[in-house]
């Protein structure tokens, strides 16, 4: 059972279809279903992927007591995200984890909150362990970090998505279908999977959930408009698999387009990273002062 801290983050359901339907999200496993009336003959089974061995938890970091903030660096290991075509030596991996550790600096420097990194070495993550760590951490909000990527050189600006099943855009369908297929990539396929529980898992995200990651989203957007290029509609939803935990507040931040120059540039700087971990820890500390104030 995970424990949340009152004030924090939303209660689970805990009865009946909802409990069975948010354990095989937080560990999938074979299950087989209780024999009907008529003996074993005429048993039921039911079978989902097999679980994953869990692996080491991460270091959390920080003042105990505080809220804990799971920061997310996209790709890793043998997936290299996006890559820049105007600089081949220049990938999203690398870009996502030096501004996750830039993030999880300015968060603990200023005493605030806990911290932990799904990643902190160039190392490859299914998606439903980075979020699986933040659940088995108890973390309060989880932030997966990515740079986005585009065939038009041109496109360029920061945006934040929340979890949807319907995209909200043309542009948002397109950068779940890339994102969603990185377990693929390590010849992990667990997209049938997830799409038997899709329905369920959005009617078991309490709203209080949902609202708060949207909410969030737009305190971000707000905090960092003054210090990142963010794209005029810098808010929107998709069907992201990483966001799918059922019970804390997460958004997915990508933080500009390592297919334009400026935006890789801009990224892959000192001054660039600073800017954009200091919006995150600006919204960080606004949201949780707000639920802080809301108990």
């Amino acid at each position: 059972m995970i424990s949340r801290r009152a004030g924090f983050g939303p209660t689970l359901r805990t009865a009946g279809l909802c409990a069975a339907a948010l354990a095989m999200l937080a560990s999938p496993l074979a299950a087989t279903a209780a024999p009907p009336p008529g003996g074993d003959a005429a048993r039921a089974r039911m079978t989902v992927p097999a679980a994953r061995k869990a692996g080491r938890l991460p270091r959390i970091e920080g003042v105990a007591g505080r809220p804990l903030v799971v920061i997310d660096a996209g790709h890793g290991g043998h997936d290299p995200g996006a890559l820049a075509s105007w600089d081949g030596g220049l990938r999203e991996k690398d870009l996502t984890l030096k501004l996750a550790r830039e993030m999880r600096d300015r968060l603990l420097a200023s005493g605030r909150v806990r911290v932990a990194l799904t990643r902190d070495r160039d190392e490859f993550l299914i998606l439903q362990e980075r979020f699986g760590i933040a659940r088995r951490l108890g973390a309060d909000l989880f932030i997966s970090v990515h740079c986005d990527s585009a065939e038009n050189q041109g496109a360029s600006g920061a945006s934040i998505y929340t979890l949807s099943e319907v995209a909200s855009d043309r542009e948002a369908a397109r950068l779940a279908a890339r994102e969603n297929k990185a377990d693929i990539l390590a010849g992990v396929d667990l997209a049938d999977a997830s799409a038997d529980i899709s329905s369920i898992l959005i009617d078991l995200t309490q709203r209080e959930t949902m609202n708060a990651s949207a909410g969030f989203a737009r305190l971000l957007g707000r905090e960092a408009k003054p210090l990142v290029p963010l794209k005029p509609n810098y808010h929107r939803m998709a069907s992201l698999m990483v966001l799918k935990a059922p019970d804390m507040p997460s958004i997915l931040f990508e933080t500009g387009y390592i297919s334009n120059e400026d935006d890789a540039k801009r990224l892959n700087s000192d001054s660039g990273r600073r800017a954009l971990a200091e919006s995150v820890r600006r919204a960080v500390e606004v949201h949780f002062a707000r639920r802080l104030a809301a108990r």
